[in-house]
């Protein structure tokens, strides 16, 4: 039995890989520019390379610290995907002090 893939992100090329997870080697390199890889987790569906707002949300998501890990009953929860749901958790981050990374993945900001 092989062992399960997750996938590795490379937001200049926009695009996504799904490799084996292995702890002895924690950097890759992207196969088309070689810069390194971002690992996103078991759960993650990249968006379309066209898709030039999807991925700028990704790239707000990754650089918060937001990953797509599979938990064990469902997957990763709630993540916004448009730029507008990020400026209203940013602006309700602000208001209450909440950190980004965890004001980012809430399903109702009030």
């Amino acid at each position: 039995m092989g062992h399960a893939k997750t996938s590795y992100v490379c937001l200049p090329c926009r695009a996504s890989y799904k490799q084996p997870y292995d702890r002895g080697r924690p950097h890759r390199a992207c196969p088309r520019c070689a810069e390194p890889l971002i690992h996103v987790g078991s759960a993650f569906a990249a968006p379309p390379r066209r898709d030039i707002a999807a991925w700028r949300v990704l790239s707000v998501l990754l650089h918060a610290g937001v990953r797509f890990h599979k938990s064990c009953c469902d997957g990763p929860g709630y993540r916004p995907r448009t730029l507008r749901e990020i400026r209203e958790r940013k602006t309700y981050a602000r208001r209450t002090g909440e950190p980004f990374a965890r004001a980012v993945v809430r399903y109702d900001v009030p």
